[in-house]
């Protein structure tokens, strides 16, 4: 299973902490059993914008725009979730995974403990994975 690139709206019990991946990171508060749909893309309430709509942006704002947000591999637009769902961490062994029934959800890849940090893999969507984990 592959990541879904359009997965922003969180729909279970999180918190923010700080990480030991990467600054902050987004944390479950409550446990999520493998298989719980975890989050979605809502168009609406989610961004998505072209790379020529960011590139006119004021400086100051594109960067902080650019920090938070992921450029899609399939759509090479900009997705900016409009939750904390932006601050989901990196991880080589994501506990969040696509799933192939619905192709606008996010799973639990296993059961998920209550104050464990939710991960994904941003090489499995984010265009610009390589330079944000440097």
């Amino acid at each position: 299973m592959q990541y879904n690139p359009n997965l922003t709206m969180l729909l279970v019990k999180t918190k923010l902490g700080r990480s030991k991946i990467q600054g902050m990171g987004l944390f479950a508060d409550e446990f999520i059993p493998k298989g719980t749909l975890v989050q979605k893309f809502i168009d609406g309430v989610d961004l998505e914008l072209t790379p020529e709509v960011v590139d006119i942006l004021p400086g100051p704002a594109k960067k902080i725009f650019l920090h938070y947000a992921y450029r899609n591999k399939i759509t090479n637009k900009y997705i900016l979730n409009s939750d904390d769902a932006r601050f989901l961490n990196s991880s080589d062994t994501p506990n969040l995974i696509g799933d192939e029934s619905n192709k606008e959800a996010d799973i639990a890849a296993r059961n998920i403990e209550r104050g464990e940090e939710l991960t994904v893999n941003y090489k499995d969507f984010d265009a610009l994975a390589l330079e944000k984990l440097g």
